[in-house]
Formats: structure tokens, C-alpha cells, sequence
């Protein structure tokens, strides 16, 4: 009978990391493709268009994404994911891959941990809501090759379709989902960035063209300019984070403020380079950056959230801020963790606490404390004086209540 499993279909074998499910009651027997109604497992989530048959499983509230394809890609594509996580670049976590029989051809599937609370490129055109995020597109795609290159790896298909975004304090932070072409060198040749980008810039323009067909965006719009813009920003932040600077022997103080500066954009600066040059009356200062994750590692180091870098940012400049004050208060220092844990029991958990409940189920608790601190500084601009926490929390809680149709309660106005 045509379409009939033959009876030795199923599962060949497995690799996969610890911690995560077996994965073994999932109906191997037939493709992906066939997977509806034979388990209960399925979650239908939003997706950008792929050339692989793409499905989300659930098990006990985590979120997988596994994809079709042939077994040696499936192999090679994880391995390509396992080697990215090692250097902590911004790409969705592998979980391993699946060999599997159907109707005598082998198949492979890789599995990947879900990207919570992300979203496909034409989700931000879609939805009128997320609107406010489409111009921040272009810096997440441009910051998130700079971070891929500087750990030495070749995207090869760098695409809108293969990336997914994340809401990090009002923009975006981007993810690499597809690493099939990828390729890790020990560092990434000027020939092979360029052509990085100029496949990237084919493929924006491609994705664009496709939203302007389903009338996504106005007929006009300036499709074939959006690539180039990003190679620029890339660029602007490739020369900031790589250049070489000379300083004078007496102005070594140039250092720390060259470290801040990367900091203030994110990167953890790994190694410091001085080396003499015009026979020792300057200096040549190099940085090696390693990650993206400044402000994230410092704020899951002192409080345990886990925020996007822009999120963390936020966060910490209010955790110093406070340090300050009580600094002031007490007439003596205070540490920076001790004025954390104030934070973190006295501000982020109450307010959470709060607001949590009016908040729309897919916005991040993190995101959402940013979305407050944005909430606050406009009703300070609209009164002109520092409004303080509590009343902007109890007005943007009657603001998420409107929102959501839910009774608001009590809320202090201003």
C-alpha cells in the first residue's frame, strides 16, 4: 500500500546532550512531514519560511525545535551549533540529533532547545504592534555578524529566514537559527566577510521583496537599500571594535577608558596588546573582545536574572545607582553586591511581582522591567521632574490592565 511504514522504519540511533528528554516516543517511523495527529506533542509556534521540514515539540513546558534533513548534514549542523555554544555566540542551543529509517531511506533530524519568547523577521512586519522594533533590525543582523566573525565564524547563509529576534529594552538582540553553511576558522579572512555580506544583502533584499508582494510593506518601499545600510553598520562596528590605537606612554589611562567603551557596547574585552612603536615614544593598544555578554554576565552574576545585554544594561547602571545613594547614606562604600541584593528584593521582585500578572504572557520579565523604566522616564519628561518608581509602576500597571481588557484596581496617579 502506497504511503504504508515499512516494519524496521524508526529510529537508527542518537546523539544527544544530557539534561534534555529521549526523545524516544516521538513517531520516528514516518517524516516530519506526517507528524500531525500521531502525537500529542506538537506545538504549532510562528516560523520563517525554510527549505526543511521544521516542527515543535513540548515536554514538560520546554519548547524543542527539530528539523529534517539529510543525516550527515544533521551531524555536521550540530556539530557547527555545539562549537558556537562553546564560544557563547548568540545561535540557537543544540540538543543533539536523531537517525531515522522511513520507507527505507534514512533520514537525520537535528534538535534544538527553543528560543523562548523570539520571533521570525516577519512577525515585525505583520504585527502593527511590534512596529516600533522594524528599525532595529538592521543594527541586531550588523551586531550579530560582527559577534559571529569575531569568533571566527563564516555564516555562509546569512538571511532573515535563519535569524530570530528577541525584544532586548526597546531593541532587538538577533540569533543565528541555521548554521547548515557555516564554517569555523581560527579567524575569519577580509575575503570571506565580504562575502558574508554580500550574501546577506541579497538575501534582505529577497525577504523584503517577498513582504512587499503580501503587501507587508507599501509597494515603494526602498527594498534595495535596506542591504547596503546594514553592511554599513556592520562595518562602523567591525572598525570600532578592532582598531588600533596609538597613545602616548603617559596616557595609559586611555586604556581603561578604550575597555569602557567596548563595555558600554557590550563586549567583554579578553586580552590587552601594547606593543612600542616610533622606537618606544608611543604605544600601539589592541583589545581583544570575546563575547557580547557584559552586562548579562555581571547582572546574572550578582542578581541570577537572565536578561538580553541592553536588559542587563539597564539593570546594572540602576544597581550602581543605587550603590551610590546608599553609599552616600551610610557615608562609607558599599559593595556592588550588596547593593544588588537591595535592588533585587526591594525593587525587581516587588515590581514583578505586580506587574506580571497585567503583562502579556509572551513579554519577558525582563523586557517587561525594561518596558517600566522607558514607562518612567516619559512620564519624568511629561512632568519634568523624576517621578519615581512607585507611581510609575501603579500607572503603567493601569496602562498593561487597559491593555488586556483586565480590571486595573487601585493605581496612585500622577
Amino acid at each position: 500500500m502506497a504511503g504504508a511504514t515499512d516494519p524496521a522504519d524508526g529510529l537508527v540511533g542518537s546523539a544527544l546532550r544530557p539534561g534534555h528528554p529521549d526523545f524516544l516516543d516521538l513517531p520516528w517511523n514516518v517524516p516530519l512531514a506526517e507528524w500531525e495527529g500521531r502525537t500529542a506533542r506538537l506545538e504549532h509556534l510562528p516560523s520563517g519560511p525554510s527549505r526543511h521540514p521544521v516542527l515543535f515539540v513540548s515536554y514538560a513546558g520546554v519548547l524543542y525545535a527539530l528539523k529534517e534533513l539529510p543525516p550527515e548534514i544533521a551531524a555536521k549542523e550540530y556539530g557547527l551549533l555545539r562549537r558556537m555554544a562553546d564560544l557563547r555566540l548568540p545561535a540557537v542551543s543544540p540538543v543533539g540529533y536523531v537517525r531515522a529509517r522511513h520507507r527505507g531511506e534514512e533520514a537525520g533530524v537535528l534538535i534544538t532547545r527553543y528560543l523562548d519568547y523570539s520571533l521570525p523577521y516577519h512577525h515585525l512586519f505583520m504585527q502593527p504592534d511590534l512596529e516600533r522594533y522594524r528599525r532595529h533590525l538592521l543594527d541586531a543582523l550588523a551586531g550579530l555578524l560582527v559577534q559571529l566573525h569575531l569568533g571566527g565564524v563564516y555564516w555562509g547563509d546569512c538571511s532573515l529566514s535563519n535569524t530570530l529576534f528577541r525584544r532586548d529594552a526597546g531593541t532587538l538582540q538577533a540569533y543565528l537559527v541555521d548554521a547548515e553553511t557555516s564554517e569555523v576558522h581560527p579567524q575569519v579572512a577580509r575575503g570571506l566577510r565580504e562575502h558574508d555580506l554580500a550574501i546577506m544583502e541579497e538575501n534582505v533584499a529577497g525577504a523584503l521583496m517577498d513582504l512587499v508582494a503580501v503587501q507587508a510593506l507599501p509597494p515603494d518601499y526602498a527594498v534595495e537599500e535596506v542591504g547596503p545600510e546594514i553592511r554599513r553598520r556592520y562595518e562602523g562596528l567591525w572598525d570600532e571594535v578592532t582598531r588600533v590605537e596609538v597613545i602616548a606612554p603617559s596616557e595609559q589611562y586611555r586604556i581603561q577608558e578604550r575597555i569602557r567603551v567596548l563595555n558600554d557596547l557590550g563586549f567583554s574585552v579578553e586580552e590587552v596588546e601594547l606593543a612600542a612603536a616610533q622606537g618606544g615614544q608611543q604605544l600601539r593598544l589592541r583589545t581583544f573582545v570575546a563575547d557580547r555578554s557584559f552586562h548579562r554576565d555581571l547582572l546574572q552574576g550578582l542578581t541570577g536574572i537572565e536578561a538580553e545585554e541592553s536588559q542587563a544594561r539597564q539593570m546594572v547602571n540602576e544597581i550602581r545607582e543605587l550603590q551610590a545613594t546608599l553609599a552616600q547614606r551610610a557615608n562609607r562604600s558599599v559593595a556592588l553586591s550588596a547593593s544588588a541584593y537591595r535592588w533585587l528584593t526591594e525593587v525587581y521582585q516587588p515590581a514583578m511581582a505586580r506587574l506580571q500578572p497585567l503583562a502579556d504572557p509572551m513579554t519577558p520579565p525582563a523586557e517587561l522591567y525594561s518596558q517600566l523604566l522607558e514607562h518612567k522616564w516619559y512620564l519624568s519628561e511629561r512632568v519634568r521632574r523624576d517621578v519615581g518608581h512607585q507611581a510609575a509602576e501603579a500607572d503603567f500597571a493601569q496602562l498593561l490592565a487597559r491593555r488586556r481588557g483586565l480590571p486595573s484596581g487601585e493605581a496612585k496617579t500622577l
